[in-house]
């Protein structure tokens, strides 16, 4: 009996050890089969470095503003009786904004009017009289004195009527209304924002190093996220006299015609003055870099021995560089590549360094210096 259940344990163990024995070798196999086993190379686009002139600029950050620009707002207190502009809206100079109410003025107008008046008769009637040697000289000043007084008196009014009519200064597009039909206004209450946005200003600064650099005349170009790809010109128009003396920097003003009033007061800008040199520099498409917080980097495109049926590869090596200036989908390359490289300029974010790649530029938009992307 023990001999039969030692035989079993036996042949089960023996079962159970070449079940494992297979298991070990088809686990050797598969690591085996997974070291040698080579992912299949990724499609990606690829440009090549090269030099190019472009025209040396001085870069700074700006705000636009208007040529002329008020928050209209009354001179004297009074009632808004009459509002005569829509938010928005475009006025010309001497248009009608507001009216308020000036039947108390008008009132006291007509009292001093007919004073004015009493007095012009009391004075040709003392000339007349002084003629005839009938009055002494002293009453006829006496009567031009207070014909005088009755008329300033009535210009006062009139004055004060005038200030409560509020009419544009100039040209321009008005803001949001922010007073309503029988609103109480004090004196100083903002009424409406009048901009005029044809042409205006772009105002920035730059270090005083550069101020030989610089001189009225040089054209201006400005950029600003409101317009994505687009770019304004314009001209640099003014330099102040005088320098910060906290920044030692020097304060700007570029004019720009803005036809379709597409800058705005108060909008940010970036500013470029074109210098008249050129300089020469190394250039790559935008797409092709990197950005980390450790540095900005490329993927250079190499050769690589083939396999064994000889066939040449291509792998790419992660190159740290630094950038420059951009202009349009171009960026400049101030260190780490040279004129020549070949980079992969689209699909960077599914590769690694040393990882086959296939190269595939039949579906790559061009890269331009000044692209100008369609409306759709």
């Amino acid at each position: 009996m023990i001999r039969k259940v030692l035989l079993a344990v036996f042949i089960v163990l023996l079962v159970v050890g070449g079940l494992a024995g297979v298991k070990a070798l088809q686990i050797k196999k598969l690591i085996a089969s997974g070291k040698s086993f080579a992912p299949p190379p990724e499609c990606v686009s690829a440009a090549v470095a090269r030099e190019d002139k472009w025209q040396d600029t001085l870069t700074a950050i700006g705000s636009i503003t208007a040529v002329q620009g008020v928050i209209v707002t009354p001179d004297i207190p009074g009632i808004a009786r009459e509002i005569a502009f829509e938010s928005g809206a475009v006025v010309t100079n001497g248009a009608l904004l507001v009216r308020l109410d000036t039947s108390s003025e008008e009132a006291q107008l007509r009292a001093l009017e007919a004073q004015e008046e009493l007095g012009r008769l009391n004075l040709a009637r003392e000339r007349n009289l002084r003629t005839q040697n009938m009055v002494s000289q002293s009453e006829l000043d006496t009567a031009e004195a207070t014909l005088k007084q009755s008329q300033g008196n009535a210009d006062a009014i009139r004055a004060a009527i005038q200030k409560k009519t509020i009419r544009a200064p100039f040209d321009g597009r008005l803001g949001l209304r922010l007073v309503n039909l029988g609103q109480y206004l004090d004196t100083g209450k903002p009424i409406v924002s009048l901009q005029s946005l044809t042409p205006v200003y772009a105002e920035f600064s730059l270090p005083q190093q550069e101020l030989a650099r610089i001189k009225t005349g040089m054209k201006v170009r400005v950029t600003t996220d409101a317009y994505p790809g687009r770019q304004f010109d314009g001209a640099l128009t003014a330099i102040n006299p005088d320098l910060d003396q906290q920044t030692r920097s020097v304060g700007l003003q570029a004019t720009f015609d803005n036809p379709e009033q597409l800058l705005r007061p108060g909008m940010f800008a970036r500013v470029e003055v074109l210098l008249p040199e050129e300089q020469s520099v190394l250039v790559i498409p935008a797409t092709s870099v990197l950005s980390a917080p450790y540095g900005d980097s490329v993927y250079v495109i190499e050769p690589k021995p083939g396999k064994e049926d000889g066939k040449p590869e291509l792998a790419v090596r992660q190159q740290f560089i630094r950038t420059g200036r951009v202009r349009g989908d171009f960026v400049s390359v101030e260190s780490g590549l040279k004129p020549g490289d070949r980079i992969v300029s689209a699909g960077i974010f599914k590769l690694r360094n040393g990882m086959s790649v296939i190269e595939n530029n039949d579906l790559t938009p061009k890269s331009d210096v000044a692209p100008r992307p369609s409306d759709g």
